[in-house]
């Protein structure tokens, strides 16, 4: 068994960045191919087509920081586990292809170093630590608040490395195309600790954060496909078709949500009461496991409106769904809490990142001796300790699974692309109570992606800078870091939120 399923295993130490140049263009020289087929059980791929717009813009940013005049930070929205093969497209293609047109001259391959998710490697296997450590990455411990190691070398990166840097600041997919998870402020705080170490040095360098939006969409609507998926999880929650009866008036979805063609389609009118009635269940069924495991359970939220049956439900306008939906998140979350030993409070997404780091704690033990040298008995307890912390970072995966789901994410726009995101994150959350540690998701068909590169946020000019601090937003902010953070954070989110079609 492996740590994650309830071995003791050895300390869970940083991952050096180890930047190959080599390996860089061998991905680059694979890319072809790993768009196109799916290797991994984690990364469906099967992505046909990839558009670069208002590329201009990283052109520029390139050839600036190549000729040493900028310090460049790249924000990329990050709601699905493909966005590092759409990354690897748009610095081998996509910007190359677009200087060759405008006449300009970089020198390649282009290449970002960037952040990720020490937790990564546990899921993907060590070959995929040994890539992303020559691929330049700096790897981070989400729940330790702060990652001192992780953060100063992202700094220096900044400042001084090869190449610009790469952060998604929403710190971890949600699964959504046209909704975004929180937004943390490490990005603007790198930028902006690259402008005091500028300062500091006397150098004349500009900083820029370039915010890079990727959005999929599926090349055809293949409702045929969508629906098997429909029926496989109606019969993984025991619903059948003709159980779920007509959707009511009040939970159509609204007239002004459309298709591409200028119409809601009779499919989707069909298939919709379908996708709710799936919600419904899973989500009484895991009300009533709650009850159960925890009956005496203080719940850091208001409790819900009085249940209704999934059957009282589909003829009545389901209130409360939403309400619903984070009373049973904070439940799980909670369960798993009191398990650990910790605290609530926050939001869910803080909660999370605090249970999975001591979780890790509890199964990668920096406190002890190698595994092969403890006595038997302290082996045995040291895997009792992470066998149960395994079981508490069930229920937080579980949460962690449907934290971006909502009541109303299809009612708003019923899209293919947002029917298909919800089925596949109610997939991905039956999987795993089923004990899949990856779900495999199935294919929907092959997929196209659509990069937008906003204008740059200028932190710093180019040139000699006067001693005062420089307020990236206004005088309003000057001299104050949390402000200046925040403001330059919401303007990231505004140009994520502005990419959407």
């Amino acid at each position: 068994m492996t740590p994650m399923h309830g071995r003791n295993g050895q300390g869970l130490e940083p991952i050096p960045p180890r930047l190959s140049m080599a390996m860089v263009r061998l991905l680059h020289g694979l890319l072809p191919l790993l768009l196109r087929f799916r290797w991994f059980v984690w990364l469906p791929a099967r992505i046909e087509g990839l558009e670069l717009v208002e590329g201009e813009h990283l052109v520029e940013a390139f050839q600036r920081f190549q000729a040493g005049n900028l310090r460049l930070i790249l924000a990329f929205r990050h709601g699905e586990v493909d966005d590092p093969l759409a990354a690897l497209w748009l610095f081998s293609r996509g910007v190359p292809a677009l200087a060759r047109r405008h006449g300009v001259r970089l020198h390649l391959p282009l290449h970002a170093q960037f952040l990720y998710d020490r937790g990564m490697p546990l899921w993907g296997g060590r070959g995929l630590a040994w890539v992303l450590s020559r691929l330049g990455g700096v790897s981070l411990r989400r729940g330790r608040r702060p990652d001192w190691t992780a953060l100063r070398t992202s700094r220096r990166l900044v400042l001084e490395g090869a190449c610009p840097f790469a952060v998604a600041p929403e710190g971890a997919t949600n699964g959504h195309g046209e909704q975004l998870g929180p937004l943390e402020n490490g990005v603007a705080q790198l930028g902006l600790w690259c402008v005091q170490d500028l300062d500091r040095a006397g150098r004349s360098e500009a900083v820029w954060i370039v915010p890079i939006s990727l959005q999929y969409r599926y090349r055809r609507q293949n409702w045929g496909a969508l629906e098997k998926l429909l029926e496989r999880l109606e019969g993984l929650v025991g619903l059948t078709s003709d159980r779920v009866g007509t959707m009511p008036e009040a939970e159509a979805p609204e007239g002004a949500a459309i298709q591409d063609n200028g119409a809601i389609t009779e499919t989707a009118l069909r298939l919709y009461p379908r996708l709710l009635a799936i919600g419904d269940v899973l989500i009484e069924q895991l009300e009533r496991f709650y009850e159960r495991l925890a009956p005496q359970l203080k719940l850091g939220s208001p409790a819900p409106a009085p249940r209704q049956t999934a059957a009282q439900r589909r003829g009545s306008d389901a209130p409360g769904r939403g309400e619903r939906i984070q009373a049973l998140l904070d439940r799980a979350l909670t369960v798993a809490e009191n398990r650990l030993g910790l605290s609530g409070g926050g939001t869910p997404e803080e909660r999370c990142r605090r249970l999975e780091e001591e979780g890790w704690r509890r199964q990668f033990r920096e406190d002890l001796p190698p595994r092969c040298s403890l006595p038997p008995l302290d082996r045995a307890l040291a895997d009792w300790l992470a066998r149960d912390a395994a079981m508490a970072l069930v229920h937080m995966r579980l949460a962690e699974g449907l934290v971006a789901v909502s009541g109303d994410y299809v009612a708003r726009r019923p899209s293919f692309e947002r029917f298909a995101e919800t089925s596949l994150l109610l997939h991905d959350a039956l999987e795993r109570l089923q004990g899949a540690r990856l779900p495999r998701r199935p294919g929907l068909g092959p997929r196209q992606v659509r990069l937008k590169v906003a204008e740059p946020i200028q932190l710093r000019p180019e040139g000699p800078q006067p001693a005062q601090a420089i307020a990236p937003d206004g005088p309003d902010t000057a001299g104050r870091p949390r402000q200046q953070t925040q403001a330059i954070t919401a303007r990231i989110q505004a140009a994520f939120e502005q990419a959407w079609i």
